[in-house]
């Protein structure tokens, strides 16, 4: 259970997510949604560069992975051959006295609503008998609402790729080993969600699954492994708060023959962050023999026919935005005031920079203005003349804005702008053609 100073850094982490147009509770007048969450302006600039971000790695630099978009409504019979309408359940038990529900498996890790200090488990909860609930959101397609016209919404992307294997391999003309990629929604119907934006019933994930040969497996898997850790230390995370769990043989998935999630330290302790799994060919196969459609493959390499191996990658990108936010929290006193930062690598920070005039006469506002509208042909940057120079930097470092651009006195005679760093606080003279340099190597 989380202490009291981890629960104050979260605290304070939603309080500055709504502040500065992070993150907002959905539908907020209206008493808001459990579980549920709108990204406001900053949140949704965070949150589209950073699925790029996932995106050019897994693609546009890579030639042997392809992009999808399947549809989140899929043919119902699919999430019956994956197993999700028999398997994709979570333990769950009632209290007879609060009347509150809990995972049979997590009630160390959650409170009872009439002691929040204490878990079910220390309060002697009244509990049920563990009963299996279904995670799938169910809803009707067409007219009639009856058993023949179920449909659901997708747990996972994932099973979008499986069933398109064959058309993006021959549309594509890709050999294997190649991988197919995809952003989308998820939805699972949890039971007991929270910490924020860290489990919700809506949910964003980035997925990828890598098609290879049986005798390849391990070797690509390992290769995942690394591949993946490598972009989170690109990301400019703390590694130190990166591990690896391993899972033992009653963690694994029926389907899985190996896996390994990278955990983060957040606030609220060790948590998943990503998965990465080897699922051998249990979704080909399942599919194969539920359609009659030949999942198999075959080239010039390979001498038998073969169902392929699938390495799995798969992140929510909900969870990473959160692990970005944590992260980069930090909070510092100079001069006796305390001051918040949000140290966001500028690779992903929604504000490139921000451009202020350092006061509203002299020329140097329209001077300012003329570089906001140069540089914002380029970059997402914000212009500022309300109040003091210092006030706007801290509202910038808030933010999460690496770099602050001020026009001075000295500007007008030299036209060189002092740009001033988040992290470090220095402040470098520059022109605006070296400004632009500077910004394309840091943020690009």
């Amino acid at each position: 259970m989380a202490k009291k100073n981890e629960n104050d850094t979260m605290d304070k982490l939603v309080s500055l997510c709504k502040r500065r147009g992070y993150i907002f509770q959905s539908s907020e007048i209206y008493g808001g949604l459990t579980s549920c969450w709108d990204y406001g302006p900053l949140g949704a600039e965070l949150k589209r560069n950073l699925k790029n971000y996932w995106w050019d790695a897994m693609t546009n630099r890579r030639d042997d992975i392809e992009g999808l978009d399947a549809a989140i409504l899929m043919h119902p019979e699919v999430w019956h051959t994956s197993g999700h309408v028999a398997e994709f359940n979570d333990p769950m038990v009632d209290c007879r006295t609060c009347k509150a529900r809990f995972r049979a498996d997590q009630l160390d890790q959650v409170r009872c609503p009439n002691k929040p200090s204490k878990s079910p488990v220390e309060n002697n909860c009244d509990l049920t008998e563990v009963k299996q609930f279904n995670l799938m959101f169910k809803t009707f397609m067409g007219p009639v609402e009856d058993s023949s016209s179920t449909i659901y919404l997708r747990p996972e992307t994932a099973q979008g790729i499986y069933v398109n294997f064959l058309n993006v391999k021959n549309s594509s003309r890709q050999k294997i080993p190649f991988g197919i990629a995809q952003i989308g929604k998820a939805f699972r119907n949890e039971i007991t969600p929270g910490n924020f934006i860290f489990r919700t019933r809506e949910f964003e994930q980035m997925e990828m699954q890598f098609f290879v040969h049986p005798s390849e497996d391990e070797k690509w898997f390992e290769y995942w492994r690394e591949q993946r850790w490598a972009w989170y230390r690109s990301l400019g995370l703390n590694m130190d708060k990166l591990r690896w769990h391993e899972h033992g043989p009653d963690e694994l998935a029926h389907y899985a023959k190996a896996a390994y999630d990278i955990e983060y330290e957040y606030p609220f302790g060790w948590q998943e962050l990503e998965g990465v799994h080897n699922r051998t060919d249990f979704d080909l196969g399942r599919h194969q023999e539920a359609t009659g459609k030949d999942m198999g493959y075959k080239d010039e390499r390979f001498e038998e026919k073969f169902v392929p191996y699938i390495i799995e990658t798969s992140a929510g990108c909900d969870r990473t935005l959160l692990t970005l936010l944590c992260d980069a929290y930090d909070e510092v006193e100079i001069k006796g005031e305390k001051r918040v930062f949000l140290r966001l690598s500028p690779k992903v920070a929604p504000i490139k920079a921000a451009v202020f005039p350092l006061v509203k006469k002299d020329g140097m506002p329209e001077f300012a203005e003329k570089v906001y509208q140069s540089l914002k042909k380029q970059f997402k940057v914000f212009y500022d003349v309300s109040g003091a120079v210092g006030r706007r930097y801290a509202r910038m470092d808030e933010a999460g804005t690496p770099y602050c651009i001020t026009v001075d006195g000295q500007t007008l005679e030299d036209e060189t702008m002092t740009l001033r760093d988040r992290d470090t606080m220095e402040q470098t003279r520059m022109k605006a053609p070296e400004i632009v340099e500077f910004l394309e190597q840091k943020c690009r």
